[in-house]
């Protein structure tokens, strides 16, 4: 089984390990529901899926009828604009068969511009703020990708109280000083606030480039199980952060595994194993 502990002030202690179900955007129904059989079967209780993931929420659907109280059910809104955000939580909620969800994330919150909008007077925030007023979300976090997005989730707690961030967090990324930098920044800042900090990309291991797409996910992930075991325990030796699992389901058994038989007492490798190449994502 793998460990919990608590999700922010949400009162909500979560498996250090979040189902990142980017990975059920492309599948069947039947895929879907094994895997929600290995989610059950390693504990992990906090789903995190978005709008914007394919048929994700529809495949999370029919779980929702039967184990709504198992999970801690987040989801996203890529939208900036009031409007178009309030109607796509309410589209949300209908696709996943919820009456509320217990976490909406302002998605992959970057861009100045479109910042600008999402937090301003009719933006996605008062949506959310409106849907949790409402009882349809109990908390409303913000998530990213890039380089830029440390200092962009500072920027967004400094404007509002959000539960939780998402942002990636992995050895390569962290070889980027600046960036280094500026997380450490942000985790210290959440610490004091008490929001929960998601971390992502956590077994990528550079972009496709011209290669063949082998897996669902954007990026070429690690696929051996002693490279997804030191890079699952490289950020898990972080205390207090979660790691969200990989957008494939075929890489999710041998993530679980590794994210179960963590130790927390045990020192693993800093550095990768020998012969691992790893390139940024993110430029």
């Amino acid at each position: 089984m793998i460990a919990t502990q608590p999700f922010g002030l949400t009162g909500h202690s979560s498996t250090r390990t979040i189902f990142g179900a980017a990975a059920l955007g492309q599948v069947t129904q039947s895929d879907a529901d094994r895997t929600l059989d290995l989610l059950l079967q390693y504990g992990v209780n906090h789903i995190d899926v978005a709008a914007s993931y394919g048929d994700a929420e529809r495949r999370i659907g029919p779980w929702m009828d039967r184990h709504r109280n198992d999970f801690f059910l987040a989801t996203k809104t890529g939208e900036r604009e009031y409007a178009a955000a309030r109607n796509e939580i309410h589209r949300s909620l209908e696709r996943l068969r919820v009456d509320h969800v217990d976490l909406i994330q302002l998605h992959n919150l970057v861009n100045p511009i479109e910042w600008d909008t999402a937090m301003g007077p009719d933006g996605a925030l008062r949506a959310a703020i409106e849907a949790r007023a409402e009882g349809l979300v109990r908390a409303i976090g913000v998530t990213g990708h890039g380089t830029p997005i440390a200092a962009m989730h500072r920027r967004s707690l400094e404007r509002f109280d959000f539960d939780s961030v998402l942002l990636p967090y992995s050895w390569i990324v962290m070889q980027d000083e600046k960036y280094a930098g500026e997380f450490e920044a942000l985790v210290a800042m959440c610490t004091e606030r008490g929001v929960a900090v998601q971390t992502i990309k956590s077994i990528a291991s550079r972009p496709w480039g011209d290669a063949p797409h082998t897996h669902a996910t954007w990026y070429a992930p690690l696929e051996q199980a002693d490279e997804i075991d030191w890079a699952l325990h490289w950020v898990l030796r972080r205390p207090g952060v979660f790691l969200n699992t990989a957008g494939d389901i075929t890489l999710l058994p041998q993530v679980l595994d590794a994210a179960a038989r963590f130790d927390p007492g045990e020192e693993g490798p800093l550095q990768p194993p020998s012969g691992l190449k790893l390139e940024p994502l993110f430029v």
